[in-house]
């Protein structure tokens, strides 16, 4: 019996290892979702909204390394993916959507739910094509796999509804496409050249990133050689941290100062696999080499003296031969000492303070690591939660972090945590939120209790977009439109069904975590009230920064708001920041 073009796309998907669909049903769907259901074996994870089912898919990719789905219906359905695949095509992550359509005779006609998909979906992927006739079928749909696949990127089937539906004029499956394990790395006289800047100079810093996955090794060899510190990128966190004595922590806008001194005082910068955005971080005179597998992002953010096309792991296997091993270690030494002052300072921060609430953001985050897994999956939201998970979550080369590290996205962290525990069911999966994200996208801790995934969401609750006040604080301005009027958290966890609970004294934190993360097995939430005045310093201040706080200061005492000064003055912070 002749087969559709849904059957024969479920079918394809199963070549390709595909074991869920995230999305949400309607109409226009409806022959691709029945599909799923006839087949039985892939698991349809039913989110409720269909951004959160983008961000679901690219975490699992991002896990896996495999190609991950997600399904919408026609119109407004599929248009909700558009953050979420941002976040995936921009993170760089195989992710295949599946964009249902209007019907195909009425498409120009203004009909109910129209939109032009295939145009509005092209910023966020790399590949995007609509299914006008049955015969592109399954054509299309394996070139769309195989482009998400082989460039780990985004792309987007757009199909009418009434296609799912058609019998397929050629019902041969696509076979298993597999993730290529190729060798890239420049050629032997580039390498020369690369060698020979290294070997002249005499302060050679690393900045290391998320191409460094799976070069580890070679990445911790290259910098005993060179007697060089490492400083790396916060998407490379939970590939270099661990295991690596050569580390100096993070730099940018969240970063170390230790990081910071490790660029800045170097006369050779050696960029691995990182695409890192802020320019002003960038040492002002050093010799700059860059490593990347994509050419085109070589030379963006500084100038760059040598630019070498290849993935990190094969590149610095070929050069690490050609350099002449440096035998100073006075200069790296005293980076690592500068790290270990930074985390010792870190570390004062973080004590329990009991005397005091609201509590402290980085004792929350500290306790969270002290208590998490060892192989635990971590989520974090964009603003403050980030900034706690990267200076106090402790990569070990088994335990892996997510964030919306480069779209930067609001309300990821749950969204992110959904795909992570549903392709990963026996690992612990903990969602480090704010309260401005999880309000964003409240409705989908209703799918953690559905899909009965055991997330553990920490709320890092302080009644305020933090970072964003931060932000104006630094440029001058009195904090505005930031104040968030914050239901009890917790109670909507009970409410839906999840083990929730409050805290807002200390003494009360780690009690409260290891009942959420050890003895509850089901998904739970915990909200944390945490000081809203906490600043996330970055690793220098700039006159002008300094400058937007005196401005900040003294337009909130005369604007009647001069005890969120005083707040912010008992921290000490703003001591620091003016002097």
């Amino acid at each position: 019996m002749a087969r559709t073009i849904a059957e024969i796309i479920v079918e394809s998907l199963k070549n390709s290892g595909v074991k869920r669909v995230y999305g949400l049903p309607g109409d226009s769907l409806n022959g691709f979702t029945d599909a799923i259901r006839k087949d039985g074996s892939i698991e349809w994870a039913h989110v409720r909204h269909e951004e959160v089912a983008a961000f679901a898919a690219g975490a699992e990719a991002h896990l896996t390394g495999s190609l991950a789905v997600c399904a919408g219906s026609c119109g407004p359905g599929n248009l909700h993916f558009i953050n979420g695949l941002f976040d995936c095509y921009r993170s760089r992550v195989p992710v295949l959507a599946i964009a249902a359509h209007i019907p195909s005779h009425e498409i120009g006609t203004g009909y109910f739910q129209e939109t032009h998909p295939q145009n509005l979906f092209r910023e966020c992927s790399s590949y995007c094509e609509m299914v006008s006739v049955p015969e592109q079928m399954p054509r299309l749909l394996e070139i769309a796999m195989r482009s998400a696949i082989t460039q780990s990127s985004v792309a987007v089937l757009v199909i009418p509804g009434e296609i799912f539906l058609h019998e397929a004029v050629n019902d041969a499956p696509v076979l298993p496409i597999a993730t290529p394990d190729t060798i890239l790395r420049p050629s032997d006289q580039e390498l020369h050249k690369a060698a020979a800047i290294i070997n002249e100079g005499k302060k050679v810093t690393i900045l290391a990133g998320s191409g460094c996955k799976g070069a580890h090794a070679e990445l911790v060899a290259t910098a005993a050689a060179l007697k060089a510190p490492i400083v790396h990128a916060l998407r490379g966190k939970e590939y270099i941290e661990f295991d690596n004595p050569y580390d100096v922590g993070l730099t940018g806008l969240i970063g170390f100062s230790s990081g910071y001194h490790a660029m800045e005082s170097c006369d050779t910068l050696l960029m691995l696999g990182t695409d890192f955005p802020y320019t002003q971080f960038f040492p002002p005179k050093a010799k700059v080499i860059q490593v990347d597998m994509r050419g085109e992002q070589i030379g963006r953010r500084t100038t760059v003296h040598l630019g070498l096309v290849g993935s990190v792991r094969d590149t610095l296997a070929a050069l690490r031969p050609m350099l002449t091993p440096k035998t100073d270690e006075a200069r790296l030494d005293a980076h690592i000492r500068d790290y270990k002052k930074v985390r010792e300072g870190l570390e004062e921060l973080a004590q329990p303070d009991n005397n005091r609430t609201p509590i402290h953001p980085q004792y929350v985050a500290r306790l969270i690591d002290k208590i998490a897994a060892d192989d635990a999956v971590f989520t974090c939201d964009v603003g403050t939660p980030t900034v706690w998970a990267a200076r106090y979550l402790t990569m070990n080369g088994r335990r892996r972090l997510l964030g919306s590290f480069v779209h930067g996205s609001m309300a990821n962290a749950v969204a992110q945590a959904i795909g992570a525990q549903a392709s990963h069911r026996s690992r612990q999966v903990v969602a480090l939120a704010g309260d401005g994200g999880i309000a964003m996208m409240l409705g989908d801790l209703i799918t953690l209790r559905q899909l009965k995934l055991p997330v553990k969401v920490v709320v890092f609750s302080n009644s305020s977009l933090a970072f964003v006040e931060l932000e104006m604080k630094a440029a001058g301005f009195v904090n505005y439109g930031t104040q968030l009027d914050n239901p009890d958290f917790a109670g909507i966890a009970r409410a839906i069904g999840l083990h929730g609970v409050r805290v807002e004294e200390p003494n009360d934190l780690e009690a409260g975590l290891r009942q959420a993360f050890i003895d509850t097995p089901g998904p739970a939430l915990v909200e944390v009230i945490v000081n809203r005045q906490e600043l996330s310093m970055p690793p220098t201040i700039t006159f002008e920064q300094a400058k937007g706080f005196s401005l900040w200061a003294a337009k909130s005492v005369l604007s009647g708001r001069g005890d969120e000064v005083l707040d912010l003055a008992k921290t000490n912070v703003l001591q620091r920041i003016l002097s």
